[in-house]
């Protein structure tokens, strides 16, 4: 077997193994920043209190799978939804 045919049949096969888990359920989160609060801060936040977070209102969210970091992005409106543009993806071996 050649080159030509080996890389082909690899690539058969990791889309036939991609077949097989595309519909499993992964869960992707956006975070726009943090903060630490005490139980008495936390209890007494109501309807209109305001939480300021670690991150400048013009840095990138981080976008997480799973809980593992995978890239970061910027919001967007989408009709009158939010959405977030990927800008950069992490490379996995920098994935912690």
């Amino acid at each position: 077997m050649n080159d030509m045919t080996g890389n082909f049949a690899a690539e058969n096969a990791a889309a036939a193994n991609f077949h097989l888990i595309q519909d499993v359920d992964v869960k992707l989160t956006v975070e726009i920043g943090s903060t630490t609060l005490t139980l008495r801060e936390l209890l007494a936040l109501s309807e209109s209190s305001v939480i300021e977070l670690d991150r400048q209102a013009d840095e990138l969210l981080d976008v997480f799978v799973n809980g593992t970091l995978i890239g970061r992005g910027e919001v967007v409106t989408v009709g009158d939804k939010f959405g977030v543009r990927m800008t950069e993806l992490v490379a996995p071996e920098k994935r912690g």
